[in-house]
């Protein structure tokens, strides 16, 4: 914080968020979210400026919360449901008594220690009897799984947070190797060639992963089609498919290898903000979306719910206006001296017109992204499964599926008091990764099929993966009932829609990912599209974009305010002696050094 005092609107800001706080029977902020929401306050270049967020998910709610910090007055727009993507949902006509609606979702929550900047709002989100805010409401899985169809499951235990081990390239080679192993069906001269890939990409300079490896194909760089099918459907399907919803054949290694490093050393103890796994304790909305409303609430940030964001309109070199319909239907001009476009790439782009593109050609670029069909259903049991303690690979799977099973994470939110019908005991929350692939049951793609048959097709490929040890885990009998993404829409007819798609990453896409700031004065861009430290579409990409863009506007109006702390992913100091060597040898036009071919 650059300038102290006090002015009306600091004690305004203050108490207001020492009231919400008071109201949730929580804490107030921490010293370092109090002093920075006064930094902003206090900031004469912010003088009450208003700022027009588009879009209510991650990154539009980041936004606000960074800018109302520091004195803006921000408006936010949103056409559906404040939480975007990440958000839960009520099953409609689920409940019964007293009880909630059956929660939903549009996929499973996955925080992992990787992340530092979505955690550190989380801390600063008040909730009741939390001393760390929403933080406080992450837990870690025990153990996940990796379900094969006709081979025997491997089960792993997740490791803490641990105590940080050495990361000499040959430590880092023996634990890979240990932890590759227990794939017994993989060959040992398979995990000891993909040991020595990951080698090459962690001793690889940042030049080198952003030009060379950018270019080519995970599939390629782990020489996946030369290998046995365990190896294809491990380490290279199954963390690009099943994680990042992108083709091995077509993934960027830069995207995929900067993900598997970071996991690499979260798993050993370094850079991390908590143990490898976490997930929320409740449904999103309680834990996390539903506080985080309230206290921008709080801090004086206005919501406009239902409100569809039409046009950005440009003249004079400047952003003029944004047209709206808003929650009747009426077309509307709305302005504010500042915007931030925190809409999914794919309908931001429909709003910005050929003049904007001409005056920033980084937004016409933006038509290069990418985007594919990830996207969760729910099964609704009357007995918990005995599946895992946290989440299922089904790597077999025709469709890329994921899992978990919910009611055990939630001990305070059981599921037969709080929800339902009484009736129902957990929740088989399932991620759906590939749509355009032939299912086991009717030999359809998954865009082809019905809702109905989509969850047939899934709970099928389930039990396919689950129950082929000689133990029922999933029983149709105890199937209650089940919920799809109502994002999706159009399936089984030729036009099958998707109002949640991902960002994918195929090879060259880094280049195209636009910077927070753009070219016109006014306008700033947030999203998990947007340039950042994570190159992935995640809600840690989308919070460190909403940072960013609330950083470029601070700089734009020259406020004094404390910029918004922007975390990278860790950079092991062990390598940075290699990554040096790399560079000259990348310079020189040499391969890596342990590249061998």
């Amino acid at each position: 914080m650059t300038r102290t005092g006090s002015t009306r609107r600091t004690f305004v800001a203050g108490t207001a968020a020492a009231g919400a706080a008071a109201a949730l029977g929580a804490e107030a902020p921490t010293a370092s979210a109090a002093s920075r929401t006064a930094a902003g306050a206090t900031s004469g270049a912010a003088g009450g400026q208003s700022v027009a967020v588009l879009g209510g998910g991650v990154a539009g709610l980041t936004a606000a919360h960074e800018l109302a910090e520091r004195g803006f007055r921000v408006t936010l727009f949103e056409r559906r449901a404040l939480g975007g993507k990440a958000r839960s949902m009520d099953v409609p006509d689920s409940a019964r008594g007293d009880r909630r609606p059956l929660p939903a979702e549009h996929g499973f929550r996955f925080i992992p220690g990787i992340y530092h900047n979505l955690p550190d709002t989380m801390r600063r989100i008040p909730y009741p009897g939390n001393a760390h805010g929403v933080w406080d409401n992450l837990v870690a899985p025990k153990e996940m799984m990796f379900a094969r169809t006709g081979q025997e499951d491997l089960r792993l235990p997740m490791p803490g947070a641990g105590t940080p081990q050495p990361l000499t390239l040959d430590d880092i080679r023996r634990a890979l190797a240990g932890v590759l192993g227990t794939f017994q069906r993989l060959p040992a001269r398979e995990i000891a060639y993909f040991v020595d890939r990951l080698a090459v990409f962690l001793t690889s300079c940042q030049e080198r992963r952003d030009n060379q490896w950018e270019t080519v194909p995970w599939w390629t760089f782990t020489r996946a089609a030369r290998m046995s099918y365990d190896y294809q459907r491990i380490l290279a399907v199954g963390v690009t498919r099943n994680i990042v919803a992108t083709k091995a054949e077509e993934a960027s290694t830069r995207t995929v290898g900067s993900l598997l490093e970071a996991f690499v050393f979260n798993a050993l103890g370094r850079g991390a903000d908590g143990p490898l796994d976490r997930i929320l304790n409740a449904p999103t909305n309680e834990a996390w979306i539903d506080p985080w409303v309230t206290r921008l609430r709080a801090l004086g940030v206005e919501f406009k719910l239902g409100w569809t964001v039409r046009e950005v309109t440009y003249g004079g070199g400047r952003v003029t206006g944004v047209q709206v319909e808003d929650e009747s239907g009426a077309v509307r001009t709305v302005t504010a001296d500042h915007y931030v476009s925190a809409l999914p790439v794919e309908h931001a782009r429909p709003t910005w017109s050929a003049a904007m593109r001409a005056a920033d050609p980084q937004l016409a670029r933006c038509d290069l992204l990418r985007t594919d069909w990830m996207t969760g259903i729910q099964f609704y049991l009357s007995e918990r499964p005995d599946i895992v303690h946290g989440h299922v690979d089904c790597i077999d799977s025709q469709w890329s599926l994921t899992a978990i099973a919910q009611a055990e994470h939630w001990p305070q939110h059981p599921f037969a008091a709080a929800y339902g019908d009484g009736s129902v005991a957990d929740c088989l929350s399932v991620d759906i990764s590939e749509w355009d692939k032939p299912g086991i049951l009717y030999g359809k793609t998954a865009k082809q099929c019905t809702r109905e048959e989509v969850a047939r097709e899934v709970w099928a490929q389930l039990k396919a993966a689950l129950n082929d040890t000689g133990k029922t885990v999933l029983s149709d009998s105890k199937l209650h009932s089940w919920f799809l993404d109502p994002g999706v829409s159009g399936i089984g007819t030729p036009d099958p829609r998707n109002e949640d798609e991902l960002l994918i990453h195929p090879t060259g896409t880094f280049h195209n990912r636009p910077s927070a700031a753009t070219k016109i004065p006014n306008f700033y861009l947030a999203g998990d599209y947007v340039a950042v430290p994570i190159d992935l579409a995640t809600m840690e990409g989308a919070n460190t974009s909403g940072r960013l863009a609330a950083n470029a506007l601070l700089d734009r109006v020259g406020s004094s305010a404390a910029r918004c702390t922007v975390t990278p992913l860790y950079s092991a100091p062990e390598l940075d002696l290699l990554k040096n060597t790399d560079r000259w040898r990348y310079r020189l036009g040499l391969p890596n050094a342990f590249d061998l071919g």
